[in-house]
């Protein structure tokens, strides 16, 4: 039973969560079903109700018809709950659907109680309806109902994992995967406090995974919140307190902690950058939640500016708030990745890896670059431009992140051999750490999470005495190769005859001979010719050699009309 549902699911539509597919596939199996075994319900113009009785078990197809009633109903089910989120009145179609889902399972497993039928099929039979049951509860919010169908489905799938081999148990475990999250939740709501947390470490556990478990761990850690979020009214935040009205923030803020202690407890990169995206993603619709209280509250906000003397409203300043979180998350994911880059680099000096994109600095000082951005948004935050602790908090944490850019800069510089450049970089980078070192005093709690400044200035100093042997190294060998007989000045072969120097080009495939195509060279242009003395010329009168043309007028042309000629 389960294989044939999975394969169908995955093939069908559930890989990307279209319930509706699904929906459409199973009516047409059933028409094809009931087409091939003659088990038509009437015809065009009157229905005939028939039912799958043990007698006609003569083929496991009709099993299929019972399994198919229940898969479409359910996934209908399951349509209509991604439709209720934005329409609560087809949470009562979804109820009806499960109900009629669950009624299919009943008959299925009442079918496999014939003798006909194997023990595995029976087994998973009970399995599958103890599911649907557990759903349907689920959605009734009965909570203990839902647990006890849970754990039975869970026991069966877990026995029969244990009795086959492990190619046929991998279907088995990953359907006690997916049901026990639900079971916590349950467990959750009838009182045990614990519950949530293990849903934090099913979710973590899940790591980089991506699906239907996932979303479904999102989805009930969610629900879990929510219900706590009940009893949230406020928060503070640097001496202020601000009530929280919207319930996405209370959401969130509640699971914060949570996500944190997630983050810090990941195994591995990838597990990391998945929670922190997790958690900026929820963020951002936490802000977009206040962004939209904030404008209708625009002009109260001026008025309440003018009247407390720059004091921002509660809900501006919880704005701040979340933005806070959310530019600070930023930074810890974005030094998390410089961390691991740094890794990487070091990694690569000691063994040379060929045919991989290696990490270089400039990859680090982009990300530097971003996390500086970052703290300048800090400091513009409204409601905090007047805190000087924050401000110098702030402060401080840039010059550290400035020391590293500067540090990471410099060896880039390095890469190419510019040793005075690289050289002035180190200067400044022990400028910037001496600064942090001598104004951290009473903030230095608020430093303690950022990279250690002392250990950068012993790397420095190390970097330096490197660097200077490098650039009296290098400069040696520049003397070395400038000396007569290798002084190669870039002209072609017939151009120095003349000078013996080392070419190693001249037994290459690109030997330089003569300049090829040659250059241009001057030449006369043809000579242009005026003729000034034209304009100085006179010329004689020539008007006794040309013929006077006879006067005309009035007489002229009326002699013209008659013919009289002169």
């Amino acid at each position: 039973v389960l294989q044939i549902v999975k394969e169908s699911q995955q093939q069908h539509g559930l890989r990307h969560g279209d319930f509706q597919r699904y929906r459409g596939y199973c009516s047409r199996r059933l028409r094809r079903l009931r087409k091939t075994l003659n088990f038509k319900m009437g015809n065009r113009h009157k229905f005939t109700g028939k039912k799958v009785t043990e007698e006609i078990l003569s083929d496991n197809r009709y099993l299929l018809l019972i399994l198919m009633d229940a898969e479409r109903a359910w996934s209908y089910a399951m349509q209509l709950k991604q439709e209720a989120n934005t329409e609560p009145r087809k949470r009562f179609h979804l109820l009806s659907r499960l109900r009629k889902a669950v009624k299919h399972a009943e008959e299925l497993e009442r079918l496999c109680e014939s003798n006909r039928v194997d023990a595995k099929t029976k087994l998973e039979a009970q399995a599958y309806m103890a599911y649907l049951t557990g759903m349907l509860r689920f959605e009734h919010q009965e909570w203990k109902a839902a647990m006890e169908a849970f754990n039975k489905c869970k026991t069966i799938y877990e026995k029969l994992a244990n009795a086959f081999t492990e190619e046929q148990a991998v279907l088995y475990n990953q359907r006690v995967e997916e049901i026990s999250p639900n079971i916590r939740y349950c467990a959750y709501n009838i009182g045990d406090q614990s519950a949530i947390n293990e849903l934090m470490q099913m979710r973590l556990r899940s790591g980089g995974t991506e699906g239907l478990l996932a979303e479904k761990l999102e989805a009930l850690i969610t629900q879990t919140r929510a219900k706590q979020a009940a009893t949230m009214s406020e928060v503070e935040w640097r001496g202020r307190t601000v009530p929280v009205k919207i319930d996405k923030v209370r959401i969130f803020l509640l699971g914060l902690a949570d996500n944190e202690a997630a983050i810090a407890q990941a195994e591995n990169e990838e597990t990391k950058e998945r929670l922190f995206e997790s958690l900026l993603s929820e963020c951002r619709d936490a802000i977009q939640a206040v962004r939209e209280d904030l404008k209708p509250d625009q002009k109260q906000r001026e008025h309440s500016l003018e009247m407390d003397s720059g004091k921002v409203s509660n809900i501006q300043y919880l704005h701040s708030y979340l933005t806070y979180i959310k530019l600070s998350t930023a930074i810890k994911r974005n030094e998390s990745m410089a961390k691991s880059l740094q890794k990487a680099l070091l990694q690569q000096q000691r063994s040379e890896e060929d045919g991989k994109r290696t990490p270089r600095p400039q990859d680090l000082i982009r990300l530097y670059d971003i996390i500086l951005q970052n703290l300048v948004e800090l400091t513009q935050l409204p409601g905090l431009e007047e805190d000087k602790n924050f401000q110098k908090e702030i402060g401080l944490k840039t010059l550290v992140y400035k020391a590293y850019r500067c540090f990471f800069i410099a060896q880039s510089y390095v890469l190419v051999k510019k040793w005075s450049e690289a050289l002035v970089l180190y200067e400044r980078v022990l400028k910037y750490a001496g600064q942090v070192q001598s104004e951290a005093g009473a903030y230095k709690n608020s430093l303690k999470d950022l990279p250690d400044v002392q250990d950068l200035i012993t790397q420095v100093n190390a970097e330096k005495y490197s660097l200077q042997a490098a650039a009296i190294l290098d400069a040696n060998d520049t003397h070395e190769t400038e000396s007569p007989s290798q002084v190669k000045d870039g002209k072609p072969l017939s151009e120095r005859f003349e000078t013996f120097c080392l070419d190693p080009s001249l037994v290459s495939k690109q030997v330089s001979l003569v300049h090829f195509p040659p250059g241009f060279q001057p030449i006369p242009c043809k000579p242009l010719f005026f003729d000034l003395a034209l304009n100085h010329v006179a010329f004689p009168p020539l008007e006794d050699k040309v013929e006077q043309k006879a006067k005309s007028g009035l007489t002229g042309y009326i002699k013209g009309i008659f013919g009289f000629k002169s």
